[in-house]
């Protein structure tokens, strides 16, 4: 650390309220008590971290253990989030004591093999190894041209309003069967749950309180739900325009998000519809004039592999593979070198070797490439991926890759929800 008078170290309980306020103020928000209570209950404070000048927290940064959906499987991930520094204390290596901090834990501890984090500025954590491995689309949808093509199966469901606490239980069982086979999306606790639908009026300004629409097979399963608020914005001639701000959307079936959808498309008085998906969403593919759908990509989801082997040998792969990497990780030590994959027929094992490498590159760009969006191609096209033997690469990259976009469908809340 940069000067010796800071102290690192984790959170007590009776320092939690100060040390939560002190986060929250880096990023320019308050923190309710109610808020805090939340976020308490979500917190494991033997993984939370401040940084102490004089007695007083400084900086901080906290681990969620969460279980996070990869190609081919369900793996433990440590959710970095509430990270910050004070402004009066940046700039002298803060940041990077405690990046170094949690790594190494879960490196010497053997914990989660990956770090994951969505940060508030995208060149931060390349410098600590993490690479952005989820890319979302943030879509605003014309609704007066959404008609949708007349080939398109809405079932004989049904879509219906819920109140929050009738609504609930039913979110956590759609929410669980969509995720397990969506890759980028987290698993949810009741704590995790009570920060992703707190519902605070001081942060939805304008915007109305959360709708839950539920979707309803004809046999009164549940088996999609779409969390939206109504809010407008100026319509250019002195004016406002109506919209729908869609916070989350998760169907079971083709059917019940084309219903769901729909539902969205009919609500009256509503000129824009605001979501963001994956790179790869189906809605503009139900549309007659899939222009109706303005779509920007940005990055959101980054990840850090801990330890490179174990987290390589954790995650399917599309094609049988036998791979040396040679990675160069200056951050994570442990790492630097040279990795044997070795793939086939569902399982995977990756661990030191002396064989000549394949490819070359950084740790950053694995964790860019581990949940099989940001392809090994594309990173080599502009210059961060070596190949040292012909054909390595796109044999590697098209294995890395899956049938889907990854995504993740979280908020901005300061936890990864």
């Amino acid at each position: 650390m940069a000067a010796s008078q800071f102290q690192l170290r984790c959170v007590t309980e009776q320092e939690f309220a100060a040390w939560a306020r002190m986060i929250a103020d880096t990023y320019g928000a308050d923190r309710s008590e109610e808020e805090l209570a939340d976020q308490r209950a979500a917190t494991d404070l033997s993984r939370t971290l401040a940084v102490f000048d004089e007695g007083q927290p400084v900086a901080g940064a906290s681990v969620y253990s969460r279980m996070l959906t990869v190609p081919g499987g369900v793996l433990p991930v440590a959710g970095i989030a509430s990270v910050g520094v004070a402004p009066t204390h940046r700039r002298r290596g803060i940041l990077t004591s405690m990046m170094r901090a949690q790594l190494t834990d879960l490196h010497e501890q053997r914990r989660e093999a990956i770090a994951a984090l969505r940060p508030s500025e995208a060149g931060i954590y390349g410098r600590y190894g993490y690479g952005p491995a989820t890319v979302g689309n943030r879509m605003r949808c014309d609704r007066r041209a959404m008609r949708f093509r007349p080939d398109t199966d809405f079932g004989d469901g049904t879509v219906r309003l819920q109140h929050a606490a009738q609504a609930r239980p039913l979110l956590e069982e759609i929410y669980d069967q969509v995720r397990i086979t969506t890759v980028g999306w987290p698993d949810r606790q009741a704590a995790h749950w009570a920060v992703r639908l707190a519902d605070h009026p001081h942060r939805r300004g304008p915007a109305t309180s959360l709708r839950f629409a539920v979707h309803y097979e004809r046999d009164g399963r549940a088996t999609g739900y779409a969390l939206y608020r109504h809010s407008s914005t100026p319509d250019g001639l002195g004016g406002s325009a109506g919209v729908v701000e869609v916070v989350e959307l998760a169907a079971c079936s083709r059917r019940s998000y084309a219903a769901l959808w729909r539902f969205l498309a009919g609500i009256d008085l509503v000129t824009w519809i605001d979501y963001e998906g994956a790179v790869d969403e189906p809605l503009p593919h139900l549309l007659v004039e899939p222009r109706a759908v303005r779509a920007a990509p940005v990055d959101r989801l980054w990840l850090r592999l801990a330890d490179v082997d174990r987290a390589l040998a954790g995650r399917g792969y599309s094609f049988p593979l036998d791979l040396v990497l040679e990675v160069r990780d200056d951050f994570c030590p442990w790492n630097n070198g040279r990795h044997r994959l070795q793939a086939e027929a569902g399982k995977a094992l990756c661990e030191p070797t002396t064989a000549p490498a394949d490819l070359r590159l950084t740790a950053a760009e694995l964790g860019a490439a581990f949940l099989g969006g940001t392809s090994l191609t594309a990173l080599a096209a502009a210059g961060h991926v070596e190949e040292l033997r012909r054909g390595a690469l796109s044999r590697a990259s098209a294995a890395f890759r899956g049938d889907r976009e990854p995504w993740y469908p979280g908020g901005w809340a300061f936890p990864l929800y």
